[in-house]
């Protein structure tokens, strides 16, 4: 199975002084490697590794210097953001091993091995299919208490006023007693607050805040702004540690008074220096570094360097279904009748300005060709005719961009050549996918033809006379036809409750079926080859971190799921901590 995921293709551990001088690798024979941090006493640092597949989060714990390497879990999903308690018996981490795969505090007792769900007392779960996620897990230098971030208690909200596939995230800081009892909450929902850490005396919680704004993607784009405050967690008296611009976050108290914290997201021309940086106006390593953590004495300081180099097409990847091999795979994939694959080449996460379209082997990874070019727009989500030997594609703007400019259904031989315009540049039109027949094409519209009337929904092209035939009017997306060509599969935003669903149709418009019904988004959808089951990425598991940690990722949450064709028996098949969407099996050999 090849499938797509977005994040780094890389992440490498550093360990330097805390002034930036004396920098090193932590290992030099790893590469997938995030989210340290040093044990009260300094002999440990604790770390995230996908060293034994791309995808498969698991808990180690190595001395500074690389050695003494200790695998601590060894669940098969996600285990992420360790922290050692003060007396280092136990491991308080984020894990996905609850029968609902969302994200929970949990603790290991090192000794015993024995693990417990600290939030999942009925006085913490809020589990009616909204965030509902617990995340940055803190122990207090006293040993009595956590201190954790979540989004419980909130509500599934889009960008774009709304009309957007990513969603926001408003987080919350509580404290609680590593037995799950105690809940505290230290913010209020009025702002998005996380990543705590604990004063030395324990009666301090530091954090990043930020206002809550329209974007999904607030604490991924320059410009964004937040500040390191901290909470007397017995008196609820705040004090405001930064001003300014940039987005501060893994704030750290440290000896002298000082606070270490990352300033990421910086404003452009505005005198900002992205890195890692103090209160106190002292400097650490500059750059694109992230999720940095000191030593308890401020001396060393851990953390990481991404890449975002694009991973290789046909990486091996992780996989969580042991009847399929899973496989990297740019975006749009799709095979051909005679089992060419086609995909769109991302030109970058957010925006996708250009974007190409290039075919492969069988195999799915090797015989690249690249067979269409434009750096006027985006070639995006090709869909091969039945007898393989042309292509039908959108071109132009899309996404974000869709409502300032247009974009045109156009058609290729499958070499590239002989490319052609089936549609007007208004309104914007994309997302093609041919009939199985051959006659005929579905497409997506979205905003105001040349007459200014506003268009939204799925057309039906006649490729014979090119008549077009409007199948729907509200905001869906994505249609694919069914093997048999019965049926279309598409998503939908619904304007009553703005969450993203999975609905059938039949190819006239009539028979409008809804498929999945959870709070947030479903979509991505498309057909297995025998039309019997339908792939689809869903939001249902929540996220798996905050939003603020992460780059160049619109919908972090996004996971793999599969159901039947009537939108029954539905089985999760990825649990990374990253956006994984868009599957295709691959043709078996003759």
């Amino acid at each position: 199975m090849l499938m797509n995921r977005i994040g780094p293709s890389t992440i490498e551990l550093f360990v330097a002084n805390a002034d930036g001088s004396g920098e090193r690798k932590l290992f030099t024979n790893s590469d997938f490697d995030y989210e340290a941090s040093f044990s009260a006493d300094g002999r440990w640092v604790v770390f995230t590794s996908e060293r034994t597949g791309y995808g498969q989060a698991d808990i180690y714990r190595a001395h500074p210097d690389g050695s003494g390497l200790e695998r601590l879990t060894d669940y098969t999903g996600l285990d992420d953001q360790g922290a050692l308690s003060p007396d280092g018996s136990q491991l308080a981490f984020v894990s996905t091993r609850s029968p609902d795969h969302k994200t929970n505090i949990w603790v290991l007792e090192l000794a015993t091995k024995k693990t417990h769900n600290v939030t999942g007392g009925s006085d913490v779960q809020v589990t009616n299919g909204k965030p509902d996620g617990f995340f940055r897990p803190s122990w207090s230098p006293d040993g009595q208490w956590i201190a954790f971030s979540s989004d419980r208690l909130t509500e599934w909200t889009g960008h774009e006023n709304g009309a957007g596939a990513g969603h926001r995230q408003t987080l919350s800081v509580y404290v609680i007693h590593p037995d799950g009892s105690g809940l505290k909450r230290l913010t209020q929902g009025n702002v998005s607050a996380g990543t705590p850490q604990w004063s030395a005396d324990s009666r301090r919680v530091i954090f990043y805040e930020t206002s809550l704004t329209s974007t999904a993607v607030s604490g991924q784009t320059p410009g964004t702004a937040s500040q390191i405050v901290s909470v007397d967690i017995a008196s609820g008296a705040r004090v405001e540690h930064t001003s300014g611009p940039g987005m501060k976050v893994k704030p750290q108290f440290l000896p002298g008074n000082r606070i270490g914290f990352l300033m990421k997201a910086v404003p452009r021309d505005a005198g900002v220096i992205e890195g890692i940086a103090y209160n106190d106006g002292a400097k650490g390593i500059a750059g694109a570094v992230r999720a940095p953590a000191w030593s308890t004495d401020g001396k060393l300081v851990v953390y990481e360097r991404h890449n975002f180099a694009p991973r290789p097409q046909g990486q091996l990847l992780y996989s969580w279904d042991p009847d399929y091999e899973y496989r990297y795979t740019d975006v749009f994939p799709q095979f051909s009748k005679n089992g060419v694959l086609a995909t769109t080449d991302l030109a970058s996460t957010i925006g996708n300005a250009q974007t190409s379209i290039s075919t492969w082997n069988s195999d799915g990874y090797s015989g690249r060709r690249r067979i269409f070019f434009d750096p006027t727009g985006a070639a995006m989500s090709q869909s091969w005719s039945p007898d393989g030997t042309q292509l039908v594609f959108g071109f132009g703007t899309f996404f974000g961009g869709r409502n300032q400019r247009p974009a045109q259904i156009k058609m290729m031989n499958a070499d590239g050549s002989n490319v052609r315009a089936l549609t007007e540049n208004l309104p914007n039109a994309g997302f093609p996918n041919w009939s199985p027949d051959g006659r005929s094409i579905v497409y997506r519209v979205w905003g105001y033809d040349e007459k200014h009337v506003e268009q939204r929904g799925l057309r039906l092209m006649n490729l014979g006379d090119h008549s077009v035939k409007a199948l729907s009017t509200e905001w869906d997306n994505f249609p694919f036809f069914s093997p048999a060509g019965d049926r279309i599969l598409f998503t939908r935003q619904k304007r009553n409750d703005q969450d993203f669903d999975i609905f059938t149709m039949k190819p006239d418009g009539s028979d409008v079926r809804q498929l999945t019904s959870t709070p947030g988004t479903d979509g991505h959808a498309t057909w297995t080859p025998d039309g019997k089951r339908i792939f689809f990425m869903s939001t249902r598991t929540g996220f798996k971190d905050e939003r603020e940690m992460y780059d160049s990722s619109p919908q972090p949450y996004a996971v793999v799921f599969i159901m039947d064709a009537d939108g029954s028996h539905v089985r999760q098949l990825t649990e990374s901590r990253w956006e994984d969407s868009m599957p295709v099996y691959v043709p078996r050999k003759p």
